[in-house]
């Protein structure tokens, strides 16, 4: 995917920090090593040397240059055990003096041989994550702060469950949900009133799977429409909003809520259905909150529209009374 200029500076910067680190821990290691055993200096300095004389003796047009090399090789492998033995013998690994990079493959640099690093795209990919989720309270939730002590035991849904059972079953299979999570993951639709913890949930999943290493972004349907005509008019504050479609449509996990709150255009609906489809054809998991009935999202969006949320997303109906009100009517009782 593309990111603009300032992720990609973003990125060379962290790694630079992680680069000037390990060679700081290097140089510390070594200097306690030098402390401890003179003669250890006076082997990467032999070594060092070495390494300069047999540069100057291949570019040399001395008959006897083959012969200097060779030898140069077989000092600069007796000097090599010697180090060797020494750590050793102190009980540490041969690699002991070198920097400890994060990355063994580019050390660091984001490329090997002018083509990007797998770590590299990691890092890219997670830096603009993280900047789309700035704004969203994915730390704020999590599956054992959802209380079921909020649902009712008596009051029944269309299936006969009581309110606290199907919260119960919905709040198990979302735990499953995310422990099990993986790009074949299906998407899902948490519908319901204002309250009964769908974005909850939604971030409860997020947050697990964002700890597996994988990729969530998590945008509210209007933001995201906001977002987008901006880039679309030009009106865009930062050049990391012009990459938003490439990392919404490519995320691990989208997370869309508050569907059919946004103030709804045919470019909102189009944009809607484009990503939704986009998803869903790529087999990308995306999981949608709406405040609204399904004849409600059929009176807000298009036949297609529609055929692709009930046709490609698992439903979960939300039951029981707004918890934060009754949040707020408990607090009102204790003061009394």
């Amino acid at each position: 995917m593309g990111y603009s200029k300032d992720i990609y500076d973003e990125a060379l910067q962290k790694l630079e920090r992680l680069r000037t680190k390990s060679e700081l821990e290097a140089q510390k290691r070594r200097e306690m090593m030098y402390q401890a055993c003179p003669r250890l200096e006076e082997i990467e300095c032999e070594m060092a040397e070495s390494a300069s004389a047999a540069v100057r003796a291949v570019f040399s047009s001395d008959s006897d240059s083959k012969t200097e090399i060779n030898k140069l090789k077989d000092r600069n492998l007796a000097l090599r055990d010697e180090r060797k033995q020494i750590l050793a013998s102190a009980g540490l690994p041969e690699d002991y003096l070198k920097p400890k990079h994060v990355c063994d493959k580019c050390k660091d640099e984001g490329y090997i041989d002018g083509r990007i690093c797998t770590c590299m795209k990691k890092l890219l990919r997670q830096i603009s994550y993280d900047r789309l989720n700035s704004l969203s309270p994915l730390e704020l939730s999590d599956f054992d702060t959802f209380s079921l002590d909020f649902y009712s035991d008596t009051l029944r849904n269309e299936n006969g469950y009581t309110h606290r059972e199907f919260m119960s079953k919905c709040l198990s299979y979302c735990r499953q949900y995310a422990k099990s999570f993986s790009r074949s993951s299906e998407s899902l639709l948490f519908q319901g009133k204002p309250g009964l913890g769908k974005t909850h949930l939604s971030l409860a999943i997020a947050k697990e799977v964002i700890e597996k290493g994988c990729g969530v972004v998590y945008i509210s349907v209007p933001a995201l429409i906001s977002k987008l005509e901006a880039n679309r008019f030009g009106r865009h504050t930062n050049d990391y909003d012009m990459n938003l479609m490439h990392s919404i449509t490519e995320c691990d996990l989208l997370i869309m809520d508050d569907l059919g709150t946004e103030f709804v255009t045919p470019y909102s609906t189009s944009e809607v259905f484009n990503l939704i489809n986009t998803r869903l054809l790529t087999s990308r998991p995306t999981i949608i909150s709406t405040n609204l009935t399904l004849t409600e999202l059929q009176k807000t969006y298009n036949p297609r529209t529609i055929s692709r949320i009930i046709g490609g997303l698992k439903r979960f109906n939300f039951v029981g009374m707004d918890i934060r009100q009754q949040k707020t009517n408990d607090g009102r009782i204790r003061k009394s």
